[in-house]
């Protein structure tokens, strides 16, 4: 059956699509999570920008700081099980309620372990900072209400993202509203990361009134202590390359705090925000096409190498799409938007965009990744990019600052992304990121 969208379609498109149904839904979920990300894009821009704007480079910085600190402990709370899930849930549908349910009380867990961590970490590090060790412990209290996003891996392997947006952007919204009364009432900084958390409530308890919609019930999921060891045994690769991926995505921040002050870490945040919002575009792609990819590894080989080259040409060039442009154009937009105050932020954001081709070709590469199971080299890679990181932050930052941040960013992520011809494994694959911009297929 044709989805509805497709009659409003020109008619030469609408006849190569009619008789492809799976391609369809993949178009259909994607649009849905692009409208998700638009909506964020746009409207969260905007008041993301307000806020900096109201609080200054200091306040801005020492956010960002709490918040990248409490992500730097995030793995612990997704436990690498996200794709693991999601390509169970599509190879054994009838397994459903014993993968969420087990997968819930995992996440459940690791949640509140990274709590634990958070806190435990920054009451050593920044003893005697009350704001500071109220921000962090605020942000990292999110990720126990996450547990609840084992939904979402429900509508992804069923290509029906549309249910989570709607949560998802319900609770946006609505914490969005809030956070505009906080400004036009001249709140303090912490009330910001209340209404943080508040957003990850809501959108919890909208994922399970769509799963209910959807005649289904939490009630019914089940835990297996066998299926808990299937997926741990899987994921801990996973585990560990998570935490390298936080840590080489916000060590940068923590450093730079540490070695310039909270300051210069506003300037840097005010940047990769406008820098490093254009990174849902492969996470969106990705997700849509990984089922399809997923069963193209069992049915053809040929074509799910072509399939995966195809996607790394799109990743590479939309990169720089977006990388291009907005570079050339970074004094006008951090001007415009930021103000006086953050004009440091230009020459930071026109570096650190181009960090945009090494993550888009490196979320493509891990799906390859996984359905290869050589989720070790994930790990790998990562952590050849976090050792990579430190050292350029290490003597980069006492120089240049924000601006020696960035560079060192750009530099390890391209690394640790192509990191794949190391490996004997990988090898072959590495050529065809390396050739993506030239070779379609």
């Amino acid at each position: 059956m044709n989805a509805i969208w497709v009659k409003y379609l020109p008619g030469v498109i609408r006849a190569k699509l009619e008789a492809r149904p799976g391609l369809q839904s993949v178009i259909g979920n994607s649009g849905w999570l692009f409208a998700d990300k638009i909506l964020r894009m746009g409207v969260g821009l905007l008041v993301g920008v307000w806020i900096a704007r109201y609080l200054g480079p200091a306040q801005f910085g020492l956010w960002n700081y709490a918040t990248a600190f409490a992500a730097i402990f995030s793995a612990f709370a997704t436990l690498g099980l996200d794709g693991i899930v999601i390509r169970e849930l599509v190879k054994r549908p009838d397994r459903q309620n014993v993968l969420l349910g087990t997968a819930f009380i995992l996440k459940l867990i690791g949640g509140v372990i990274t709590l634990l961590v958070s806190v435990l970490a920054i009451l050593l590090l920044r003893s005697g900072e009350t704001l500071t060790i109220w921000l962090v412990g605020i942000s990292a209290a999110g990720f126990i209400f996450q547990s609840v996003n084992v939904i979402d891996f429900y509508f992804q392997a069923k290509v029906q993202s549309r249910y989570t947006v709607m949560a998802a952007n319900a609770a946006f919204l609505l914490m969005t509203g809030m956070k505009i009364f906080l400004l036009l009432t001249s709140a303090p900084l912490i009330a910001f990361a209340w209404v943080g958390l508040g957003e990850m409530v809501l959108t919890a308890l909208f994922l399970i009134a769509a799963y209910k919609l959807n005649h289904f019930d939490m009630r019914e999921w089940r835990y297996e202590r066998r299926i808990m060891f299937e997926l741990l045994t899987e994921s801990w690769p996973l585990i560990l390359a998570g935490l390298a991926v936080m840590l080489y995505m916000r060590i940068d921040i923590v450093m730079l705090q540490g070695m310039a002050g909270d300051r210069e870490v506003g300037i840097y945040a005010a940047a990769t925000r406008l820098s490093e919002i254009w990174y849902f575009l492969p996470t969106v792609i990705v997700s849509s096409v990984s089922p399809s990819i997923i069963k193209y590894h069992a049915i053809d080989l040929n074509l799910y190498i072509s399939r995966l080259r195809k996607l790394y040409f799109l990743m590479a060039w939309l990169a720089i799409g977006v990388a291009l442009p907005i570079s050339l154009l970074s004094k006008q937009l951090v001007s415009i938007l930021y103000g006086y105050e953050f004009k440091e932020a230009a020459l930071v954001l026109a570096i650190h965009l181009w960090a945009s081709i090494a993550v888009f070709l490196g979320v493509a590469s891990s799906q390859y990744l996984l359905v290869e199971k050589l989720q070790k080299i994930s790990f790998y890679r990562t952590l050849i990019g976090l050792v990579c990181n430190i050292l350029l932050n290490l003597i980069l930052i006492p120089k240049m600052g924000a601006v020696g941040a960035a560079i060192a960013t750009v530099i390890s992520y391209f690394i640790a992304t192509f990191a794949l011809i190391f490996f004997k494994e990988t090898r072959g694959h590495a050529v065809y990121l390396l050739v993506a911009l030239f070779v379609r297929h």
